[in-house]
């Protein structure tokens, strides 16, 4: 059996508790592509105490951004709760959108896969809540019948464009966006679609494509 891992030094925990801070704010304002040693001189610490604690980038961003993973769940199971399952959809959506308007660094997140970043258990229990979200609005009969949990990704990468598009003019119109998008998922306004949705591991590619 592993041993379990040993509590940091009171300094040692100190460090990463700053990195986290400074990331979590120059993400939020600048996007992921903050360099790794601006987050040091921020976080007060030198690059190799950042690499000490964070290997890779990947390593950095999963600290900062575990608690939207559970932020996401709790979403999920609110929207679950909703009696209504087209309104259920459609705040699990807006929630989940607003916290990619408040957040740069999330909305870069959202729209990517970062190399060597791994599923959290919050990650897989957010994609299991998705799927029956989905599911129970298709079974309504308010959310058209060839949508599937694949093609979420498309309302988050619009909504993230829109976002980073007009943040600076307009930080709310991604809302007219996303009421558009909404439209044309419903069973009503449903038209034959000209291509098949992606397979999982299609878009598993897509994401990871995102970063090169």
């Amino acid at each position: 059996m592993p041993h379990p891992a040993k509590p940091l030094r009171r300094d040692a925990q100190r460090n990463r508790d700053q990195l986290v801070q400074a990331a979590r704010q120059l993400f939020a304002v600048h996007g992921l592509g903050v360099a790794l040693d601006e987050i040091a001189r921020a976080a007060g610490v030198s690059i190799g105490t950042l690499y000490n604690h964070f290997p890779n980038r990947a390593d950095l961003v999963d600290a900062v951004f575990a608690d939207r993973a559970e932020t996401v769940v709790r979403f999920a199971e609110h929207a679950l709760s909703i009696p209504d399952p087209w309104a259920g959809f459609v705040h699990f959506l807006e929630r989940v959108c607003e916290l990619q308007a408040a957040d740069r660094g999330y909305n870069d997140l959202v729209s990517r896969r970062l190399p060597q970043a791994t599923p959290t258990e919050g990650h897989l229990r957010g994609c299991e809540l998705m799927k029956q979200i989905v599911e129970r609005a298709r079974q309504g009969g308010a959310l058209r019948a060839d949508f599937t949990l694949e093609d979420m990704a498309f309302v988050t990468w619009g909504t993230a464009r829109t976002v980073e598009a007009t943040a600076g003019v307009r930080p709310e119109v991604w809302r007219r966006h996303l009421a558009m998008m909404l439209d044309g998922m419903r069973a009503s306004a449903a038209h034959p679609l000209p291509e098949p949705p992606m397979r999982p591991e299609e878009l598993a590619r897509v994401m990871g494509a995102a970063c090169d």
